[in-house]
C-alpha cells in the first residue's frame, strides 16, 4: 500500500510513518512544518519507499495530486495544543475545516479511503466517564475561544460522516486521548514533556489550575498501531473509535511522578488558569476513554503502564544530550590522538 501522511512530520505521524514502513508499505508525507519538525522524519530519508514533500495543506493542486498517487490517506494535519488554540484560534479553525475538507473533496474524486484523526477534546465538558464514541458532546461557550478547537474537530467527524452516508465514501474516525512519547515537545501546552524537560533542566514544574483534572495517557506506538490497523479494516469504515489508555492520573500526581523518576529538585508550583493562558479558561476535568469498541474490532490493548510511559519520554529528551556529550568526547579523544 501507498499512503499519504498529512502532518506526518509531526509527532504522532512520524512515528506512524516509521510504523509503515517497517511493515513494507510506501510513504508520503505532506507538512508545511508549522509544529512538525524535520528533524523527526530525519531517520526515515534513507528508508526505501520513503517520500515527503513540505508544503501546505491548502496548495489544492499538490493535494489533489498527492492523494491521486497514494492508495488511502492518514488525515492527521491540524493545530494541536492548548497554548497554540487559546492564542490562534483563526489560525486552528482554518487550519482543522478547511483542511478536512479539502482532503475529503479530492479524496472523493478517486474513492480513497481516509482516516481522520480527531480528539477527544470533542466531549468538551461531559462529566460521563468513561467516554463514548455515541456520547452527547458538551460543548462550552463561543465567547472562550479554547472550545474552538473541539468545535472544529467535531464539525471535521460530522463532514467525514456526512462524505460516507452521501457520497459513499470511505472513511474512519479516530478520538486520540492524549497520545504521548519520544518527539513530543512541550512547546505547545503537551503536559508531559513540558513537565520532564522542566525536571531534567532544574526549572519548576507547572501545575495549571489545582493539579486535581486527571487525564489517561497512550503511548505513541500503542496509538499508531491502532491506526494502521483500523485503516486496514474494512468494518472500520463509517465509524468513530476512541484510541487512549485507562490508566488514570491526575496533573499533580504526574508532576510528583516526573519528578521522583528523574531525580529532580525542581519546584512544583500551581500556576492559576488566567496566569497560564487567558481569563475564564476553562479545562476538562476528567478525560478518560472507553476503548471497548475499538478493542473489539481490532484487538487493540496498552502496552505501557503511565510509569512506562514517563520513562520512555525521558529516554527520549535524554538521549540528544548523551548523544552531544558522547560527540564530544569522541571529538577529544581524537584530537588526544593525533597529538600522540
Amino acid at each position: 500500500m501507498r499512503y499519504l501522511i498529512t502532518g506526518g512530520a509531526g509527532f504522532i505521524g512520524s512515528h506512524l510513518a516509521d510504523g509503515l514502513l517497517r511493515q513494507g508499505h510506501e510513504v508520503v508525507i505532506l507538512d508545511d512544518l508549522c509544529t512538525g519538525s524535520i528533524h523527526n522524519i530525519e531517520p526515515l530519508k534513507h528508508k526505501r519507499g520513503f517520500s515527503y514533500v513540505i508544503d501546505s495543506i491548502f496548495n489544492r493542486p499538490l493535494l489533489a495530486e498527492l492523494i491521486d498517487d497514494c492508495d488511502a490517506v492518514f488525515h492527521l494535519a491540524a493545530s494541536v495544543g492548548v497554548r497554540l488554540i487559546v492564542e490562534s484560534p483563526v489560525r486552528t479553525i482554518e487550519t482543522n475545516v478547511k483542511g478536512t475538507e479539502g482532503v475529503l473533496e479530492f479524496a472523493n474524486k478517486k474513492r480513497k479511503k481516509v482516516l481522520i484523526a480527531s480528539t477527544s477534546e470533542v466531549y468538551g465538558k461531559s462529566t460521563k466517564i468513561p467516554f463514548c464514541e455515541d456520547d452527547d458532546l458538551v460543548m462550552g461557550p463561543t465567547s472562550k475561544g479554547r472550545w474552538s478547537y473541539a468545535c472544529s474537530k467535531a464539525i471535521d467527524e460530522f463532514l467525514a460522516l456526512a462524505y460516507w452516508k452521501e457520497k459513499g465514501l470511505p472513511v474512519v474516525i479516530v478520538r486520540l486521548f492524549n497520545t504521548v512519547g519520544p518527539r513530543q515537545t512541550g512547546r505547545y501546552g503537551m503536559v508531559l514533556p513540558s513537565f520532564v524537560q522542566a525536571a531534567l533542566s532544574g526549572q519548576p514544574l507547572r501545575v495549571f489550575g489545582d493539579g486535581k483534572q486527571s487525564r489517561c495517557f497512550c503511548h505513541v506506538s500503542d496509538t499508531v498501531g491502532a491506526l494502521a490497523r483500523l485503516i486496514e479494516h474494512p468494518d472500520a469504515v463509517g465509524q468513530i473509535f476512541n484510541i487512549g489508555g485507562e490508566e488514570e492520573i491526575s496533573i499533580e500526581d504526574l508532576a510528583r511522578l516526573v519528578k521522583s523518576m528523574t531525580g529532580s529538585a525542581s519546584p512544583i508550583r500551581d500556576i492559576p488558569y488566567e496566569e497560564a493562558y487567558e481569563e475564564g479558561f476553562e479545562d476538562m476535568q476528567r478525560r478518560v476513554p472507553d476503548i471497548s469498541k475499538v478493542r473489539n474490532l481490532v484487538n487493540f490493548h496498552t502496552t505501557h503502564n503511565t510509569r512506562q510511559i514517563v520513562q520512555s519520554v525521558i529516554d527520549g529528551f535524554a538521549a540528544p544530550v548523551k548523544s552531544r556529550r558522547a560527540g564530544k568526547v569522541g571529538k577529544e579523544r581524537k584530537v588526544t590522538e593525533v597529538r600522540i
